[in-house]
């Protein structure tokens, strides 16, 4: 069978990151998604989601360094049905999202680092580097010996908190 998911929205509260004893990091938080769509009655309604995600690996230390409630985020992952026993003895169970890729969505002062914002849980080991295998990087512009052309060009004086990335 096939169990994907594939979620877009903010963060509804800073990281929990917690470590195993075998060193691997397991991060929690959750993320809320809402549509808006028209009911039988002609209204316009909104519906919002509160969904528990969690991150493990390098992929849940990267989401607690970069992430803050609010962030904007999309992740993929599985489906996952938790159930416990609660104190008054009745059984309880709640879906959560497991996550195996993440991207950061918004501006610099939201969450993206320097050098891509795609981060991924598959084919990686517990200490592995990020891989940004599922999101196209940019072309470089000019090959690295070619000769700089001379023409007059103004140099613009841009504060980098200006940019919008």
């Amino acid at each position: 069978m096939y169990n994907k998911i594939i979620l877009a929205g903010n963060l509804t509260r800073d990281i929990e990151i917690k470590y195993t004893q075998g060193g691997s990091a397991i991060g929690n938080t959750a993320i809320a998604t809402s549509r808006k769509f028209k009911a039988q009655d002609g209204t316009q309604k909104e519906e919002i989601l509160f969904i528990d995600i969690t991150f493990f690996g390098r992929t849940a230390e990267i989401a607690n360094q970069y992430l803050r409630k609010g962030s904007k985020v999309l992740v993929d992952g599985r489906l996952k049905l938790d159930q416990w026993t609660a104190q008054d003895g009745s059984k309880r169970s709640k879906h959560s999202v497991t996550v195996e890729s993440l991207q950061m969505l918004g501006g610099k002062d939201e969450a993206a680092p320097m050098g891509g914002n795609g981060y991924s849980q598959q084919g990686e080991s517990e200490h592995s580097a990020p891989s940004n295998d599922h999101y196209s990087q940019p072309a470089p512009s000019a090959p690295r010996n070619a000769p700089q052309p001379t023409s007059n060009i103004p140099e613009i004086d841009i504060n980098e908190d200006e940019i919008p990335f």
